[in-house]
């Protein structure tokens, strides 16, 4: 009901959108340059943000356009598990048997990688995901995991995704060798007031929409809001849609923006 009165082909906004009519912020197209770059020279990269600000997606989309037939991707995110736990999953991921030993699997993966790198001329990529809940143990395993051959040659490209606080973890003395070998780290600066104006108004202009639906007060409002996240963005956006539709009003101001946070709040 809301699109029809709004005049919106569809919703814009929902995470559910052709990929190839996807909006890319600054924090997506800055993360594809620095993935390329993982790609090329392996070794660990760090991605951080506040929850909802799109790295995981941005990632995931990086990753499902990857030749299957030139890379091996694995993907983790069950990460508050022990550290036995944590190299079954990467076993499993692999299609490697499982051992209660944990020296067992630490060297049937460092096989498989090197099998998969010099026999069978594949690029690993790991990624790992809500890695500010890995254990400590599991921290200062990565480095030796995936770096091996007398600390000559990187044999993966490892993908760490996690909250900002993974970087007050890793400045600790104990992990200082785990952080010297981060090759690169992204923080997601997220759904500033200024990308949510641009967003707004691409995704309506998308669906043949009025581009000033939104109020520059109902734009402010949001961006104090949000906290970054694209996430609460487009759950409050839909909302005020609807509202707005319900109210019969012309325009989406600030009070129908509180209105929608009300609403969001008590589901």
């Amino acid at each position: 009901m809301y699109r029809a009165y709004w005049n919106m082909e569809y919703n814009p906004f929902s995470k559910e959108i052709d990929i190839n009519k996807l909006y890319k912020t600054d924090d997506f197209n800055e993360t594809r340059t620095r993935l390329e770059f993982l790609e090329k020279t392996k070794g660990i990269g760090l991605f951080t943000g506040s929850a909802g600000c799109g790295k995981t997606y941005a990632i995931k989309h990086y990753l499902d356009n990857l030749n299957p037939s030139l890379y091996k991707i694995v993907y983790l995110h069950l990460t508050t598990v022990g550290v036995t736990d944590f190299y079954r999953s990467i076993c499993i991921c692999l299609g490697l048997e499982t051992y209660y030993s944990k020296t067992k699997m630490f060297v049937q993966i460092q096989e498989y990688i090197r099998n998969l790198v010099v026999n069978q001329k594949k690029h690993l990529v790991v990624t790992i995901d809500e890695c500010q809940l890995l254990k400590p143990e599991i921290l200062t395993d990565l480095k030796l995991l995936f770096n091996f051959e007398m600390d000559s040659k990187n044999m993966a490209t490892v993908i760490l995704i996690g909250l900002p606080v993974i970087n007050h973890t890793l400045s600790r003395s104990v992990y200082e060798d785990l952080n010297q070998r981060i090759l690169m780290k992204y923080n997601f600066e997220g759904m500033t007031q200024k990308v949510i104006k641009e967003y707004v108004s691409d995704r309506l202009k998308l669906v043949k929409s009025r581009e000033d639906i939104f109020t520059e007060d109902a734009i402010k409002s949001m961006a104090n809001i949000v906290n970054g996240s694209i996430r609460k963005l487009n759950l409050i956006i839909e909302r005020a849609l609807i509202i707005g539709a319900l109210d019969k009003v012309t325009n989406i101001n600030s009070e129908i923006i509180m209105k929608a946070v009300n609403d969001i709040s008590l589901v």
